[in-house]
């Protein structure tokens, strides 16, 4: 049973402030009665990223519906919702029409990124992936990604897309995380069971007492419930990400998102995005490798606006690997910061005193013109000596 409370019985909050916000659109709200996809509920999401863009804001889209979009695509093949194998290829065959149905709503270009949650443990396929997704946000495409189901054997199986999105929150370092689904908020008890629930308008601490009131998942369409939803919410929360849960089919709680207003749940952020990234950057442990730069560029990392460019590095010590974590040193040989290296040991080593444009001579290729971005570099207040 779907439940759904009327947008004016939920209070309206106003949004947190956001520049960069993913949207998770699950596979309830895009899978039609009759099998397939259908656009009915898609529409008024589509709406609300396009008035977004007009706003001189990005989103990134993960959508679901894949698996229900292949289904409708073999109408005259039974297939096994439990055979692995079997959800697998419907995965593969439904990603087509998957991305159709949001090209066909968006007035930007799509493009289609298929991630495992291996892909962003692993450091350097997680910088291919962040550097790949931010290049899309600065051409302004709308990037819609999805698991790759039809490789991510432990992902299908225990996986879902409200986890994916929370962590390619962190990934793109967005202010927002809007989970659309088919019920309006979290309750205090299931609603489709329950009649005495209630919706909770914000949570600020992800306790014990709020995970009880998780549910299952309420349509055979989808893989997530509630409680992938509290999931979600706590990775983003640690990543001091907030995130807002309502319902995607009303168009009146669409639109009023548009108007910075939210009707559903708010999960509030475990403090600032950047003092969650600033703390892990600074307390991930790094590689044995460290690079030395001149006193211009420690004087301009001081700022902690500055990225690392190849013609401030004076030399590189000990070995580390693209992805990896390294510590910045100034002539003194003083940590001023750290971070993840675009390049390897090696390659910096052939880079160091050179300009950013001469990197795709001297490599053959680049993976951009800063060594180490200042998105991914904590600079430390106070220099300690390198051990």
């Amino acid at each position: 049973m779907e439940v759904q409370t009327s947008v004016h019985d939920l209070p309206a909050q106003p949004l947190p402030s956001w520049r960069r916000a993913v949207l998770k659109v699950g596979s309830n709200l895009l899978a039609a009665d009759g099998g397939g996809l259908t656009a009915r509920h898609a529409s008024a999401l589509a709406q609300f990223i396009t008035a977004s863009h007009a706003q001189g804001k990005q989103v990134v889209l993960v959508s679901s519906g894949a698996v229900a979009a292949g289904r409708a695509l073999l109408r005259e093949h039974t297939v096994s919702g439990s055979d692995l194998v079997a959800r697998q290829a419907l995965a593969a065959l439904g990603q087509t029409p998957m991305i159709a149905l949001w090209q066909s709503l968006s007035t930007r270009p799509v493009a289609q990124v298929l991630l495992t949650h291996d892909d962003l443990r692993h450091r350097r396929r997680y910088l291919n992936a962040r550097a790949t997704l931010r290049e899309l946000l600065a051409l302004d495409v709308l990037p819609v990604i999805n698991e790759n189901d039809t490789v991510a054997v432990d992902e299908l199986k225990l996986g879902d897309n409200d986890n994916l999105a929370a962590i390619v929150a962190a990934l793109v370092d967005a202010d927002l995380l809007l989970i659309a689904s088919d019920i309006d908020a979290l309750y205090t008890a299931d609603p489709r069971i329950d009649s005495s629930a209630t919706p909770i308008a914000e949570v600020t601490e992800l306790t014990p007492a709020i995970h009880a009131m998780a549910g299952g998942s309420g349509s055979s369409a989808g893989t997530g419930g509630m409680r992938t939803k509290l999931e979600a919410a706590g990775k983003a929360a640690a990543a001091g990400i907030a995130t807002a849960l309502f319902c995607g089919s009303d168009v009146a709680t669409v639109q009023a998102l548009g108007e910075g207003q939210l009707h559903g749940t708010l999960f509030h952020a475990a403090g600032s995005r950047m003092q969650a990234r600033k703390y892990w950057l600074r307390h991930s442990p790094a590689a044995p490798g460290s690079i030395v730069v001149d006193d211009g560029a420690a004087r301009a990392l001081a700022s902690g606006r500055a990225s690392l460019l190849p013609g401030g590095i004076a030399s590189v010590e000990g070995e580390f690997h693209r992805g990896d974590m390294v510590e910045i040193l100034d002539a003194s040989h003083r940590t001023i910061a750290r971070g993840l290296s675009q390049y390897g040991a090696a390659e910096v080593r052939r880079l160091a005193g050179h300009h950013s444009r001469e990197i795709p001579e001297l490599l053959g290729y680049s993976y951009g013109g800063e060594v180490v971005h200042r998105d991914d570099m904590a600079s430390l207040g106070k220099t300690e000596t390198a051990a």
